[in-house]
């Protein structure tokens, strides 16, 4: 009994003194600046002097921290600065520090002879060799065993906005989404505008090699379904603001790759300067300052701080762009890395930030976007059972499987750092904004100039670009159509339009329904439908445009004889399913129906005998086809998808068959299409997109409107997927291989050149090979059964397949011009004899790059 009550009174005073403890606990804020500027310093470290409890600062000098009690003693330090200690005997919980800036001497100016860098025998340089040299066993994918938690935001505003600006007439209504911009030294505002979050669990494994990541929680402020694809526009804003691994050879920042300046190249394109030793934190720094060898070039220019305990590792960075840079609508970007030791004493990064500034100009009103990552409980050598590491590589848990959107409580719990007000309020006003008529209307007008399409209740009216347009059998062609949203049906979409030609003087139309699988719109990742369809309409032979429609106004200027077309009658049922792994699957029936128009005819003239006539062809065609995009990410247009391309290939493969017999099918075939493209990243020297495919189409006696009319181009514009000087229907094989080259040297030889670097324009070149043949079978030289080759209105043969050489273009050009546009001259380099085809021309697209 004594020994049970003297347990008890333990038992009691643990509770009472753990308590006690809980409610001595101070939750410290404060900002940090710089005594002489008053600029606010980001990335200070605040730390519990003897304890574990630590942060960071932000952009803005904040920070938030929570410490024992009022008894412990708290540090305020940044490399460079002299640290100095929280007063909490005060009592006090919220702090205005200015720290000292270390060894502070007024200015003096010292001239000397300018002496030429050289990486000869430059300490600098045989110091970041040492840190190149250590590289690998200082980067997380150096050791065996690795386990973090991760928090991340992505956050975007408006940013540098004047009083002016924010009380203007338009914004009378939306004076709620404002904010003082703490950051400037003169009144301005910020508008929040968007912002992510996402707390993770990741485990590493080397041996095999395997990146495992359990979503704990995520969530995003979410615009209308019906005017943005809130999944698509957080890949992109990812992709914008990468994660920054500073030990990659290369960083993906803006769709570009930066080279880090501990890449095994880095001596070549930077110069390095030893600039201070900080001997007041243990292991002694090193502060290495480097710039860019050409200014325009994209790297960065900044300070290492490298320890010198054998190691050679970064323990902070801070680097930045030039403001030289060939980079189009970045004011400014920052990068700020802070590293910790480990349990083994190995470094890891604790903290990332990332911020860019984009404006149109240089001192304008612009969008301001900060990636933020924390990481804690870093474990390192701790090997886990292979259950956690099996699996796909991402991993939603059940709380963001489910879809529960998880309460502020929840979420306070999970932040490794507090939102700031600013950041607090931008859910709450997305949706106050959901609610408002005029910002309705504001998403509608943006949809109308973006997508081309309407909304009007349950369904979408467009494309616009494809209400007028021009062609030679046509004439002035007038199109109205239309489409259903998922306001109406989350199962079932209607899509339909109607045209008409004066001078053909015939009805078009278009009529489709589709039935979604899954309950999601047909118009979002992962598709699976079912379509019913039926079209009357004209069509170019060999023009299969994925992405625009012929009618577009845009494609109604051609050059030369542009009067080869058909007027077809199509019924297709198809089928598609995306499945994981980015793998698709798509099936086809469909009934063709095709009438020869303008100069094409259908003959067949056998020997000995007079010419046939063939007034149509009918087909039916049954079709699987199989793609694979691994890691592929995009945003879902209301056309089409525009995809983030990564650094993995693209596989693609087609199987058509011809059935005679069935639905009136007049021909038995076999269609064979593969190909493969791949975007290639050459770090300084830009990037290349190579596409190679081939076709091989089994059969006798198939017409040539049923083998592969290869795909020209007689626009002014410049079609990446087209041979730009080749004719319409100038080509036709039953078996080719291709090779389409498009290399963007982002202005790597332009930079360097005085009269031009400030014009901020790039090299592309591009080089287009097709190579294939027509067996004796199928070719009408040979064999009168098929239909005879095309002529032009002259009579001349206009049709052609391939000699004993490839066909081939290739074209010079410069990009960025006005920063969106970009113009070809295009060379064709043989076939030069066939009647009226251009040796050269100028072609231009629009095409828009950071």
């Amino acid at each position: 009994m004594k020994q049970l009550y003297i347990n008890s009174i333990i038992t009691v005073l643990a509770v009472f003194l753990s308590f006690q403890s809980f409610a001595q606990e101070l939750k410290l804020r404060g900002r940090i600046i710089d005594k002489q500027t008053e600029d606010p310093i980001s990335f200070a470290t605040i730390a519990v002097v003897g304890g574990s409890q630590s942060t960071h600062t932000d952009d803005n000098g904040n920070f938030n921290l929570t410490v024992p009690s009022k008894n412990v003693k708290v540090r305020v330090s940044y490399v460079g600065y002299t640290p100095q200690m929280l007063p909490l005997e005060s009592g006090e919980i919220t702090f205005d520090i200015a720290l000292n800036p270390e060894n502070s001497i007024e200015e003096v100016v010292v001239k000397r002879p300018k002496l030429k860098y050289s990486n000869k025998n430059n300490p600098a340089v045989e110091l970041i060799r040492q840190v190149i040299a250590h590289r690998d066993e200082n980067r997380l994918t150096g050791q065996e065993y690795v386990q973090y938690e991760q928090y991340e935001k992505v956050s975007l505003g408006l940013s540098n906005l004047s009083p002016k600006f924010k009380d203007g007439k338009a914004f009378k209504k939306f004076q709620f989404l404002f904010q003082q911009d703490d950051s400037a030294k003169t009144e301005k505002y910020i508008l929040p505008a968007y912002i992510e979050e996402k707390v993770s669990q990741f485990y590493f494994r080397n041996d095999p090699k395997k990146y495992k990541q359990y979503i704990i929680a995520e969530q995003k402020a979410e615009f209308d379904p019906k005017f943005v694809d809130n999944n698509g526009l957080s890949n992109y804003f990812n992709k914008l603001y990468d994660k920054v691994d500073i030990y990659d050879n290369n960083i993906s920042l803006l769709t570009n790759q930066f080279l880090s300046p501990i890449a095994n190249s880095a001596p070549t394109f930077y110069r390095f300067y030893i600039t201070d030793t900080i001997k007041t934190s243990y292991p002694y720094l090193v502060e290495l300052s480097f710039y860019p060898r050409t200014k325009t070039d994209f790297l960065f220019q900044g300070k290492l701080y490298i320890t010198l305990d054998g190691q050679y590792a970064v323990q902070s960075a801070k680097m930045k762009v030039n403001d030289d840079i060939n980079l189009n609508f970045v004011r400014d970007l920052n990068v700020e890395l802070a590293f910790e030791k480990d349990n083994l004493n190995k470094y890891y990064l604790s903290k990332s930030s990332l911020g860019i500034d984009f404006s149109l100009t240089g001192k304008g009103k612009g969008i301001r976007g900060n990636r933020m990552v924390y990481i804690k409980n870093y474990i390192n050598g701790k090997k886990e059972p292979d259950s956690i590491y099996a699996g796909p590589d991402i991993v939603l848990l059940p709380p963001t499987k489910a879809g529960i959107k998880q309460d502020s409580t929840f979420w306070a719990s999970l932040r490794h750092e507090p939102l700031s007000s600013s950041e607090v309020n931008i859910y709450k006003n997305i949706d106050t904004l959901q609610l408002m008529p005029s910002f309705k209307r504001f998403m509608d007008i943006s949809a109308l100039v973006l997508s081309g399409y309407k909304q009007a209740g349950p369904v979408e009216i467009g494309p616009v670009n494809t209400f007028y347009s021009y062609n030679s059998v046509e004439g002035l062609r007038l199109r109205l159509g239309g489409r259903t949203t998922d306001q109406l049906s989350t199962r079932f979409y209607a899509e339909t339009y109607a045209a008409y030609g004066t001078k053909d003087k015939q009805w078009k139309y278009f009529i489709s329904g589709t039935y979604s699988l899954n309950n999601k719109s047909v118009y979002k990742y992962p598709q699976h439908y079912v379509r019913a369809s039926f079209q009357r309409d004209t069509k170019i032979p060999g023009q299969n445009l994925e992405f625009i429609q012929e009618d577009n106004v845009l494609l109604s200027f051609k050059r030369g004889e542009s009067d080869s077309y058909l007027y077809n009658d199509i019924f297709k049922l198809d089928y598609k399913a995306e499945l994981k792994k980015n793998f698709a699957i798509t099936a086809g029936l469909s009934k063709w129906r095709q009438k020869p128009a303008g100069v094409i005819e259908y003959i067949i003239a056998p020997e000995n005998a007079p010419p046939i006539t063939i007034n149509e062809l009918n087909t039916t065609e049954a079709s699987i086809g199989f793609r694979w995009a691994p890691n592929e990410e995009f945003y879902q247009g209301k056309l089409y998808r525009t995809p983030i391309f990564n650094k993995y290939p693209i596989f693609t493969f087609n199987y058509t068959a011809g059935l005679k017999g069935v639905l009136d099918g007049e021909y038995n075939y076999h269609n064979f299409t593969a190909g493969v493209f791949k975007r290639l990243y050459l770090s300084q020297f830009g990037y290349a997109d190579i596409n190679v495919d081939g076709t091989y189409i089994l059969g006798k006696n198939i017409p040539f409107p049923l083998l592969t009319i290869h795909r020209a181009n007689q626009t002014y514009a410049y079609q990446l997927n087209s041979y730009n000087l080749m004719n319409f229907m100038e080509f036709i094989s039953d078996h080719n291989a291709s090779l389409n080259l498009q290399y963007y040297m982002n202005g790597f030889i332009l930079n360097k050149i005085p009269l031009l670097r400030r014009l901020q324009w790039r090299e592309v070149f591009s080089f287009k090979a097709i190579y294939g043949g027509l067996r004796e079978e199928n070719n009408p030289t040979y064999n009168d059964q098929v239909y005879k080759w095309q002529t032009n209105s002259n009579g001349d043969i206009s049709s052609f397949t391939f000699t004993n050489e490839p066909y081939m273009e290739a074209s010079i050009g410069l990009s960025n011009i006005f920063k969106i546009l970009r113009v070809d001259y295009v060379h064709r380099l043989n076939y030069l004899d066939q009647p009226n085809v251009p040796n050269w021309g100028i072609r231009a697209r629009f095409k828009f790059d950071f």
